[in-house]
């Protein structure tokens, strides 16, 4: 099952209310990604549907390997490009913005490109 932009970011918001939290439910989403309770039911509905996540008995929601391996990509992704837009002077607004539009869209091999030049740079 291909997975759209939105699941991305759903996925991307758990991955890292995880990191921060360890637990996550469905309310912590809410409030991190600004949207309403209906929303985000349906969306976790979805990613249950597609094996992505799962919605312990208590609430918590859990990411399964495919779903931790794509929000971590998605993170890893926001986090290098929002870097390399910093460095390059663009306000840490307008990066992260900006960041998040990429993210999703940028093709495997031009992010690797831009994440090893980052990585031989010193000005990153």
């Amino acid at each position: 099952m291909s997975i759209q932009e939105s699941g991305e970011m759903y996925l991307e918001a758990i991955y890292v209310l995880n990191k921060k939290l360890g637990n996550v439910r469905s309310i912590d989403v809410c409030e991190y990604l600004g949207y309403s309770k209906p929303s985000v039911s349906r969306a976790v509905g979805l990613l249950k549907k597609g094996g992505y996540l799962i919605m312990e008995t208590d609430g918590r929601l859990t990411l399964t390997d495919l779903g931790t391996e794509i929000g971590k990509k998605i993170y890893d992704r926001h986090t290098v490009l929002t870097n390399l837009f910093l460095a390059l002077g663009v306000s840490e607004q307008t990066a992260t913005e900006d960041a998040c539009k990429i993210e999703h869209n940028i093709s495997d091999e031009t992010f690797n490109a831009i994440k090893q030049y980052m990585q031989k740079s010193k000005e990153f």
